[in-house]
């Protein structure tokens, strides 16, 4: 089964027991800097693996910019 969330705005579905990685991995991101809120709270990379989605969870993943 699958359960619906937001990711950036915009509606997806994804497997009922995903982990927060498991979405990461589905996108085209690589190895770059980024950042993760899931429901406006951050979420430490750390985390990734062990944070389950629920459904209606707002994720934002935002690319980190070097600048100085």
């Amino acid at each position: 089964m699958a359960m619906q969330i937001t990711l950036n705005g915009d509606p997806r579905e994804v497997p009922d027991d995903s982990m927060l990685s498991d979405l990461i991995a589905t996108l085209d991101i690589g190895n770059r800097r980024f950042a993760v809120e899931v429901n406006a709270a951050l979420v430490p990379r750390s985390e990734h693996a062990t944070h389950p989605l629920r459904a209606d969870d707002q994720i934002e993943i935002v690319q980190a910019i070097g600048g100085g």
